[in-house]
């Protein structure tokens, strides 16, 4: 398999599930032993902790993501964008994020990395 282009549906598939709710298919995009770093969050590992991530962990509500840029290099795709939604807490966010998917050979999400572009310092 090409990782280079073909996966890029696989990515913004991810984005359309996460934003619809999808759980199960997003986490099905995702290797049974995947590991997912957020901040201010210990590594979420597995389909498990996807799930469980998913369905209660994370202070998303909902929102929409759009997608600015997608760079490819083997196994690597790195994604640039904007989300603009609402916190459980009612909280209205825009932020900028970038997210670093790592592929194994089967074509499923084995790392995703992510960092939000917020007042820091």
């Amino acid at each position: 398999m090409n990782h280079t282009t073909e996966t890029w549906p696989a990515v913004t598939d991810y984005y359309r599930y996460v934003d619809a709710g999808d759980i199960n298919a997003l986490v099905d995009l995702f290797s049974k032993d995947a590991v997912y770093h957020r901040p201010g969050f210990p590594p979420i590992v597995g389909h498990d902790g996807l799930l469980r991530f998913y369905a209660s962990g994370r202070v998303i509500a909902h929102g929409r993501h759009q997608l600015h840029q997608i760079v490819a290099d083997g196994s690597r795709i790195a994604v640039n964008g904007t989300f603009d939604g609402v916190l459980k807490d009612h909280t209205c966010v825009s932020l900028a994020f970038a997210d670093f998917f790592t592929l194994a050979g089967d074509g499923r999400f084995q790392e995703r990395r992510t960092f939000f572009g917020v007042p820091a310092v």
